[in-house]
């Protein structure tokens, strides 16, 4: 009896169809890099260690390098290469740019999509470590320094920019809650 030991999938990646074929054994970072040219997420420790590779599986973060491509057929992946709507940068991205979240830029793809992922699962209510009070009645965790780093514990930054990545993400929060009340943002419309 032979194993079959790959498959022909098909990937939903950015809001494409990619098919290709694949053995099981390749990682959705592999897959994403070399078989598709996603070169924007990158390859750090290759262990989940380090965060580099964080992309969006459904929404959720996911460190692509302990990730099977055969297990996102079907799922939606999302990678640094389309979390902008077109010209205009993801709230984080813009945050990033402009609070200089990043250093040597090698680590920043990940940290943006942690960032994005971290942000949706503070609005959703999901505690942290850092997080006080977490019964319902005591409201929504504020979105603290300490609480920003606790969340992003799982991306490494060799160049030390951790302070101005907490200050982006604070920003980014910011600008979301401001988009959700309606109110103007800057440099853009209200939603």
């Amino acid at each position: 009896m032979t194993l079959q030991t790959s498959s022909v999938i098909t990937l939903h990646i950015n809001g494409e169809k990619h098919t290709l074929p694949v053995d099981h054994r390749t990682t959705l970072l592999d897959a994403l890099r070399e078989r598709l040219d996603l070169t924007g997420t990158k390859k750090g420790c290759d262990q989940g260690q380090c965060g580099a590779c964080t992309v969006l599986v459904d929404g959720r973060r996911t460190v692509a390098c302990l990730q099977l491509a055969v297990a996102t057929e079907g799922r939606e992946v999302t990678t640094i290469e389309g979390v902008a709507d077109g010209d205009r940068l993801h709230p984080v991205q813009q945050a990033f740019l402009d609070l200089d979240g990043y250093q040597c830029g090698y680590c920043t793809p990940g940290q943006i999509c942690s960032a994005i992922g971290m942000l949706a699962e503070h609005a959703a209510g999901w505690p942290s470590a850092a997080s006080g009070d977490i019964r319902p009645a005591a409201g929504p965790t504020p979105l603290t320094a300490e609480e920003i780093r606790e969340r992003m514990s799982g991306n490494l930054c060799r160049c030390s920019a951790y302070t101005s990545i907490v200050e982006a993400v604070a920003r980014a929060a910011e600008t979301a809650d401001a988009t959700k009340a309606g109110a103007p943002v800057e440099g853009g419309a209200a939603a």
